[in-house]
């Protein structure tokens, strides 16, 4: 008999269903493509992760990468999150949220970090993913110091969630070497 997978297709393809309608028309910056491509990447990166380490909810791990800017940048309430999802979802996803009330962009990023570091390393290990997902080529129009900030962003977040998984670890130190290319 065939094994089956550790993760629910099912539970994936509803995730994934809302995701989409969520981010509908959403575009990844400055590219045109759609916003799903970017949550494509980051469950991509989750899914191979739980191939090589075990985790004890798989599951949780796949629909918080699927979900995790739904509240962030669609406006789903996380009550909304825990009706359709339930509770471990929902404060997952809203673990991974950064918090637009601190208007302030260098202290909602400590914040947001200080609070990451107080989470299940499952959560830890979708953060990782989302940030290997964006260490690819910088939007065209970034100033070379926006670029840098990211970088340095990046070292921030894998030094204090690195962790988590040794895996996404690894991976993001290489995305993070090969980022480097766009400094001048």
């Amino acid at each position: 008999m065939p094994k089956s997978p550790i993760w629910s297709q099912e539970k994936y393809l509803t995730a994934y269903h809302f995701a989409a309608r969520a981010h509908r028309g959403q575009k990844v910056a400055k590219t045109g493509l759609p916003y799903l491509l970017h949550i494509t990447f980051v469950t991509m990166e989750v899914i191979a992760l739980l191939e090589v380490e075990k985790f004890k909810d798989p599951d949780l791990m796949v629909q918080c990468a699927i979900l995790h800017d739904v509240i962030e940048d669609a406006r789903v309430k996380k009550t909304r999150l825990e009706e359709l999802f339930g509770k471990g979802v929902a404060q997952g996803v809203d673990l991974l949220s950064k918090k637009k009330k601190i208007k302030n962009k260098e202290k909602r990023f400590i914040e947001y970090i200080d609070r990451l570091e107080g989470a299940p390393k499952a959560i830890q290990s979708v953060k990782l993913a989302d940030r290997i997902s964006n260490l690819q080529e910088p939007p065209f129009h970034w100033a070379q110091k926006k670029i840098a900030n990211y970088l340095e962003k990046s070292k921030v977040i894998q030094e204090k969630l690195g962790h988590a998984s040794s895996y996404l670890s690894n991976r993001m130190l290489k995305k993070m070497r090969d980022y480097e290319q766009y400094l001048e």
